[in-house]
């Protein structure tokens, strides 16, 4: 109760986004891990929380959002970092390719997850970080039915074509990390 940006209700302290907020620091080393991360593409980057959290450890940061509003807040935490409308199955790099791609809630709000992952895959060196709400019931965020289980999201892994794909359960979200 004490946060001085709290304005709603209790169980606002409690929503997934808050939640996922307390473990930035976790997601963002786990999504490096020994890999050798020099620059990174932020897929619906918001209002930048991951994108600043990569670049304050001298990552070269680049974001993509297609909600023009979002990426206005993001331009203004970070200004000199690359931020671009665009939606995630159709990326704006022809020629660019990042050590790693971080898809925060992107792979659930898509209508084909697929085609979101294989154009990860295309702009992707090393990895691919994606972070979800968990399926299960008692979490709150988007209905269950729009949840992608563990298995589904390896079934998807295969069909692309990833070398590796590791499921990691965080206290409350769900971290997945591909290899191209």
């Amino acid at each position: 109760m004490s946060d001085k940006q709290y304005n709603g209700t209790p169980d606002r302290l409690r929503s997934p986004e808050r939640l996922s907020l307390m473990e930035i620091a976790r997601v963002v080393a786990l999504s490096l891990e020994d890999k050798k991360i020099h620059n990174m593409l932020d897929v619906g980057t918001g209002t930048a929380v991951f994108a600043e959290a990569f670049s304050r450890l001298g990552l070269d940061v680049s974001g993509v959002d297609s909600n023009p509003e979002l990426l206005e807040i993001a331009r203004s935490y970070l200004p000199i970092s690359d931020f671009q409308l665009a939606c995630a199955d159709e990326l704006p790099y022809p020629d660019k390719n990042f050590d790693l791609v971080f898809l925060g809630h992107v792979l659930h709000e898509t209508i084909d997850p697929i085609s979101v992952l294989t154009e990860a895959k295309r702009v992707a060196r090393e990895r691919i970080a994606i972070l979800e709400w968990p399926y299960c019931e008692e979490i709150q965020g988007p209905p269950l039915a729009h949840r992608l289980s563990p298995e589904k999201v390896a079934l998807f892994a295969e069909q692309i074509g990833f070398s590796s794909f590791e499921h990691i359960s965080l206290a409350h979200m769900d971290l997945y990390l591909f290899s191209p």
